[in-house]
């Protein structure tokens, strides 16, 4: 949801879209996950207030720029959570209450849109060259460390596993581009550290 919504919204306002960055800010509210003892999962991190006044500053400064960013940011908790599982606070602090439809994530109806959003996200990422242009060496590639690293990787080292078997292959997916795309970055860096150094005087 959050590549097919930023990419739509930088289209209509005719802005270009970094990729990672929407792909990161797509997850970013789940880093609650990395500090249970002081975060409720669901809780402050995925409340819509919080995301406005932290998005404020951002766009007084950058206007409808920001609008692809924001919205992959909070089209997490505001449909993806408040479907699958509920119990989402989004208007923490002003409320603590929970809000949601509470369908399990195992559900067929969870399941289903998941993988709707999955293949339109991946036609629309071959058909206008997208995936060819996360696997470019850019700096900005190190973004997708945050997906991949609190949210895809965790997956798959837990016994059993929480992501229903039907859901895996996406996950795998997304798991491969984003890690490929770090190590081609990485690579690209290190080769031009290293070609630096041995043009640099002695």
């Amino acid at each position: 949801m959050g590549y097919l919504s930023g990419k739509a919204s930088g289209k209509f306002l005719k802005t270009e879209v970094n990729l990672p960055l929407v792909f990161m800010l797509s997850v970013l509210p789940d880093i609650d996950l990395l500090f249970p003892v002081f975060l409720q999962h669901r809780g402050p991190t995925h409340s819509v207030i919080v995301a406005f006044l932290v998005f404020a500053p951002f766009f007084v400064v950058y206007h409808r720029k920001v609008v692809p960013y924001f919205l992959a940011f909070v089209l997490h908790p505001l449909v993806g959570d408040y479907i699958a599982g509920g119990n989402v606070q989004l208007s923490w602090p002003l409320s603590q209450q929970y809000f949601g439809m509470a369908i399990d994530i195992g559900s067929p109806v969870n399941v289903g849109l998941e993988w709707v959003f999955f293949l339109l996200a991946m036609v629309l990422m071959v058909k206008v060259g997208d995936l060819a242009v996360l696997l470019q060496p850019h700096n900005s590639n190190l973004f997708l460390a945050v997906p991949t690293f609190t949210v895809l990787l965790p997956t798959f080292l837990c016994f059993p596993l929480h992501v229903p078997v039907w859901l895996v292959l996406p996950h795998l997916f997304y798991l491969f581009i984003f890690s490929a795309a770090i190590l081609v970055d990485v690579y690209w860096a290190v080769k031009n550290r290293s070609v630096g150094k041995l043009k640099s005087p002695s």
